[in-house]
């Protein structure tokens, strides 16, 4: 049983992730949805970017792979640095922190549980989730920053939303 729910965890729960974060979106203010989707069109492919330098400067051989044994789920004997699974929650966490802290709480809690659930299956070593998380939320609170800084996400006009 635990094993059926590792499994689900480490190939299906980002689904619910990126599902979730979209009915958020739609039942927020216009003004609001474009903040997010402004932040996200910056975010997402800047946070790839960066864990694909990561992952050329750091090599992480796969669980699997130094400890001979079959993961629970398939998957190529590549390098486990970072995560995607879990970099793509932890990104879409990110960018929504600051619209709904509590929902956003539930996508955090799922993002550690698709973490775990990837180390569990046997094709992820701690560190590749940490990895993740870090570029992740790197990115995000720096492209936030930067584009506060700039008021591109026209901050002026949201004074009525919940963001610093």
């Amino acid at each position: 049983m635990l094993n059926t729910f590792a499994i689900f965890g480490a190939n299906y729960l980002w689904y619910a992730i990126i599902g979730i974060a979209v009915l958020m979106l739609f039942m927020l203010p216009r003004r609001e949805q474009i903040r997010i989707l402004v932040l996200a069109a910056v975010v997402l492919p800047l946070t790839y970017l960066i864990s694909l330098i990561a992952g050329a400067l750091y090599y992480d051989p796969r669980p699997f792979v130094i400890g001979h044994f079959v993961p629970l789920v398939p998957h190529k004997p590549s390098n486990g640095f970072p995560s995607d699974h879990v970099l793509w929650s932890a990104a879409i966490s990110a960018i929504t922190f600051l619209s709904n802290k509590y929902l956003d709480l539930i996508l955090w809690l799922l993002t550690l549980l698709v973490g775990a659930s990837r180390v569990y299956v046997g094709v992820h070593h701690p560190v590749d989730i940490i990895g993740s998380v870090v570029i992740a939320v790197g990115v995000a609170i720096l492209v936030h920053f930067v584009l506060k800084r700039i008021n591109l996400l026209g901050y002026y006009a949201f004074k009525s939303c919940h963001f610093s």
